[in-house]
């Protein structure tokens, strides 16, 4: 059983020893405090009576959970800066297109590069919706990263389509059962003005039948508003629901034009919902995501950043600090979104949504753990911790990840870095053609 001692380590401003058996946190303690009670560290080291610890000095570092990336698109990372200044309808018609270019390679080094890319920037757990699983599971399960996958059922509202899709959505749920366990499989419906009532049904019923998560676009741009009000005579939110595609197993991204009767259908069936700010503002779809109000009705927020095709980056630092800035000023409360609010819609409740026991520092629960290098100007002075971290630093300050017990990065270091940049480079050529 791997085994991790991570020494010195500041958590909630008081430094501690965290030990890690296998892939949780066993025991957290005030540091030199023996461990376990019973059992002698061998000549100072960290050993026990009967089986060693891989000593991490975290001196100067403070420990903090994982962030969970809630909304992505991962192997778009091979997209970053080829779709700018486009509305999302035009956006999406150029995405498509490049995407019928996509082979197995360029997922492949897509993913990994996306993986290198959140690892540095202290994501270790994401919500992915994109094509060609069997290289993303290679990819993720390669770089050490925990992930839940869903195979997006898209159909362009083309009934002929459905039972190809549907059927491959199923053969992955079939492959899925070796996956491993760190990586889950859901179902992906696209969105409801791209996917068929038909096939929407067919695959909320597969998930529901075998117990899997459902993610879903849902109210993005106030013209998919406007175009389900004149094609079904209700906003996406009612005719989901009336269609019963709802539930607290579904995850809704974006959910930023939401009136008061959608944000309450969405408490009701236990909807959770995925806040993608920067991607929302760069598209130009909006910026007044209802935080309040889907707190008061019950809608469990977490955070993403969208894919690199149109956020640009994985980088949830950053969104956490632009969600932020953005509810103070549009609702024109500098107390809208407080610090412990903000981090938790980047940590716990990301795992809670995804049904993990992670995203805190606590024994018992994952060990999906960062150790942020509080050594610079950003943290100086050090009177909060939670501030200097959200809106002074940048995702350098990530100085090692450990991953469902096991260290990918140390010191910003990870294993084969300039081959993942080299790859995915000669790759993308590919996409050019």
């Amino acid at each position: 059983m791997n085994r991790i001692m991570i020494s010195n380590a500041v958590i909630n401003g008081e430094k501690r020893d965290i030990y890690i058996s296998g892939n949780k946190i066993e025991k957290i303690s005030g540091c030199g405090d023996p461990y376990p009670a019973n059992e002698k560290k061998i000549e100072g080291d960290c050993h026990c009576s009967h089986e060693p610890f891989t000593v991490l000095d975290a001196e100067g570092m403070t420990a903090i959970p994982s962030f969970a990336n809630m909304h992505t698109h991962a192997a778009m990372t091979m997209f970053r800066g080829t779709c700018e200044d486009m509305s999302l309808n035009d956006w999406l018609n150029k995405v498509w297109k490049m995407e019928s270019r996509l082979d197995d390679d360029i997922i492949y080094c897509g993913v990994k590069l996306a993986c290198l890319e959140m690892i540095k920037s202290g994501t270790l757990c994401f919500k992915d919706q994109y094509w060609r699983l069997g290289p993303t599971v290679r990819a993720v399960s390669e770089m050490g990263l925990r992930a839940d996958l869903d195979y997006p059922l898209l159909d362009q509202n083309d009934e002929s389509k459905d039972d190809g899709l549907f059927s491959k959505a199923c053969e992955y749920y079939d492959s899925s059962l070796s996956w491993p366990e760190t990586i889950r499989f859901s179902i992906g419906i696209h969105s409801p003005y791209s996917v068929s009532l038909n096939l929407m049904k067919k695959g909320a019923a597969f998930a529901r039948e075998h117990s899997l998560l459902i993610n879903i676009h849902l109210a993005e741009t106030r013209k998919e508003i406007a175009d389900s009000i004149t094609l079904h005579g209700k906003t996406p939110a009612a005719y989901l629901s009336e269609a019963g595609i709802l539930g607290p197993d579904v995850i809704a991204a974006h959910c930023l034009w939401l009136n008061d009767d959608d944000i309450s259908i969405l408490g009701k069936h236990g909807v959770s919902a995925v806040h993608n700010i920067n991607s929302n503002m760069k598209l130009g779809s909006g910026y007044e995501f209802r935080y309040d109000e889907m707190c008061d009705a019950g809608i469990t927020v977490c955070l993403g950043t969208d894919g690199c095709a149109s956020s640009n980056n994985l980088d949830m630092l950053e969104t956490m600090k632009t969600s932020a800035l953005m509810q103070k000023a549009w609702r024109m409360d500098p107390k809208a979104l407080p610090l412990g609010d903000l981090f938790n819609l980047a940590t716990r409740n990301g795992y809670k949504v995804l049904g993990l026991d992670g995203g805190r520092i606590e024994e018992g629960a994952l060990a999906d753990i960062l150790l942020i290098n509080t050594d610079g100007y950003a943290f100086t002075p050090h009177y909060n911790f939670l501030s200097n971290l959200i809106y002074s630093a940048h995702s350098d300050c990530v100085d090692t990840a450990i991953c469902n017990g096991r260290v990918i990065m140390r010191h910003r270091k990870v294993e084969g870095e300039k081959e993942i940049l080299e790859d995915a480079e000669r790759e993308y050529v590919k996409l050019l053609d």
